[in-house]
């Protein structure tokens, strides 16, 4: 295949006895954010990969992880998608502490494999990855489970999945007003000067995080994991889409239970982590990719309260990271690193 070639430096088959070099491309985060994706790309491939997960065609254990120090975490996310010819593994921190001493929240790397022989390929950073789609699930998710008319978008957490989410919803969603909270007031204020001008949409920062989901059409939770519950049952609405990316830190117990709908990435995922945590969480109604392929109906009714809880699936990362991989193959972005 041309990737081996590629990463063996030999044109064609090898003889017997002859030993290849093998390299692998090595790409920083200035790279693989200065490739051009979109975030329209990254949202058509990672639908492709729920497709394909709602297919049951995906191989994807649950992934473990460690957690080294307090609000810090470090997670292994493998996962083959056959029918994309995609497979790797990210390795992934998220880090309350590296945030505290000016350092992002989350990084890690991803690693590329070869489907055919299982050679690495290639190692990028993946925090650009991360951020990309995971509002790219966002908006997938939205596109299937939030009303139509949805104008009002309410952010709890300004940080830099707060800006990847709103990205991902303007292209499935016609917003018309952002409401922003952060316990920083600042972080909400810089947010609404950044993302207004970028988006041109009415952004603006609220006092309370109750100002920002009560009356919201889409609601997102973005804030560290192994926070205190806050988010109360009151403020739900009627119709509303809730899109918590901490999984159940923000809900308050009877806040989760109240949706008509409870939505999930993957069951098995999902399972792992309510027995990690000790909290419990509803039957999952369907998995998002499930919806995705038509096996279960999305939003059935205007006032139907829906929850997508997400907890981070590997094939995506594995898909979108292939085709970073290939633009960077086609652009020659990228260092070569001797492996053996």
């Amino acid at each position: 295949m041309r990737e081996l070639e590629t990463l063996i430096g030999i044109p064609g088959l090898l003889g017997p006895g002859m030993r290849a070099e093998i390299r692998i491309l090595y790409l920083g985060e200035e790279d693989v954010a200065g490739l051009g994706l979109t975030m329209r790309d990254v949202i058509e491939l990672v639908e492709r990969g729920l497709r394909e997960h709602g297919e049951k065609r995906v191989e994807m254990p649950p992934k473990p992880g460690i957690h080294p120090a307090e609000g810090v975490f470090v997670h292994a996310m493998p996962a083959f998608v056959p029918g994309l010819g995609a497979a790797g593994m990210k390795w992934v921190t998220g880090s309350s502490v590296a945030r505290s001493r000016g350092l992002p929240y989350i990084s890690g790397i991803f690693v590329l494999n070869d489907p055919e022989t299982g050679i690495p390929i290639c190692v990028m950073g993946c925090k650009w990855l991360t951020d990309m789609r995971t509002g790219a699930v966002s908006a997938v998710a939205a596109k299937y489970l939030a009303r139509r008319d949805s104008r009002v978008l309410g952010i709890v957490g300004a940080g830099a999945q707060a800006r990847t989410q709103l990205l991902g919803l303007m292209e499935v969603l016609n917003l018309e007003e952002v409401r922003v909270y952060d316990i920083d007031r600042g972080a909400a204020e810089g947010y609404a000067r950044e993302m207004g001008a970028k988006t041109g949409l009415d952004i603006r920062p609220v006092s309370s995080a109750e100002e920002a989901v009560r009356g919201s059409d889409v609601v997102v939770t973005a804030v560290p994991v192994g926070v205190e519950p806050f988010v109360e049952k009151d403020w739900i609405g009627e119709g509303v889409l809730a899109l918590p990316l901490e999984l159940n830190y923000a809900w308050k117990d009877e806040a989760i239970f109240y949706f008509d709908k409870f939505v999930v990435d993957d069951r098995e995922q999902t399972e792992y982590h309510a027995r990690e945590t000790g909290r419990p969480l509803p039957e999952p109604y369907a998995e998002l990719g499930e919806i995705v392929t038509g096996k279960k109906p999305g939003r059935e009714s205007y006032e139907e309260k829906i929850m997508d809880m997400n907890y981070g699936l590997a094939i995506h990362d594995v898909v979108v990271g292939k085709r970073i991989y290939e633009l960077a193959l086609e652009k020659g972005v990228g260092t070569w690193l001797k492996l053996l």
